[in-house]
């Protein structure tokens, strides 16, 4: 017996929203990447930020156009020079990071779409999947421009490795989030 496939979940269902409605959620979109951006965890061997947290949660939250739409918006504001990175740099600043920053925008539309599908309604173990998924796209970014600046093996143990431990808690706090947000759903 075929069981049905899950409904989609994006939580705030955005896509037949008008567009003064969009256009404040990518604004409130950005602002939650650049606060999660300055929040610095420290830990071994590296401090962790909620960058990618905000990232897949947004996918999810806004679904994959609206989700790569609000990183490209933070980006943007990243490219005028506004503080919304990581210790407050600017874009520019931050060039052997570009490829991360490519890959928030294919990991929020993955986990966007991902979502649209059904992947985050309730399935855990599909919805941890989709976040991995998430930090899959953006590391193979990430490392992959590393690797052509500095070479493969200085791009996984500097740009890969440090950061795994991270993610998976990252992944783990945002299939959380989620869960609580479709619950608190269900009994509304």
């Amino acid at each position: 017996m075929a069981t049905a496939a899950p409904q989609a979940f994006v939580p705030l269902r955005l896509d037949g929203r008008p567009v003064l409605h969009k256009a404040v959620a990518v604004l409130v979109g950005t602002l939650f990447l650049a606060v999660s951006s300055w929040i610095s965890i420290p830990m071994i061997p590296v401090p962790m930020t909620m960058q990618t947290f905000a990232v897949l949660a947004i996918g999810a939250l806004y679904g994959w156009r609206l989700g790569a739409l609000t990183v490209l918006a933070w980006l943007g504001e990243a490219a005028l020079g506004l503080p919304v990175l990581a210790e407050f740099k600017t874009l520019y600043a931050v060039w052997s990071t570009a490829g991360y920053l490519v890959g928030f925008v294919f990991a929020a539309a993955l986990v966007g779409w991902l979502a649209e599908r059904g992947w985050t309604a309730g399935r855990l173990a599909l919805s941890a999947l989709a976040m991995v998924l998430g930090h899959v796209v953006l590391f193979a970014f990430g490392v992959a421009w590393l690797a052509f600046l500095f070479g493969a093996d200085i791009a996984v143990a500097k740009g890969l490795t440090p950061f795994l431990f991270g993610s998976v808690l990252k992944s783990a706090l945002a299939v959380a989030a989620l869960e609580a947000a479709r619950r608190g759903r269900q009994a509304a």
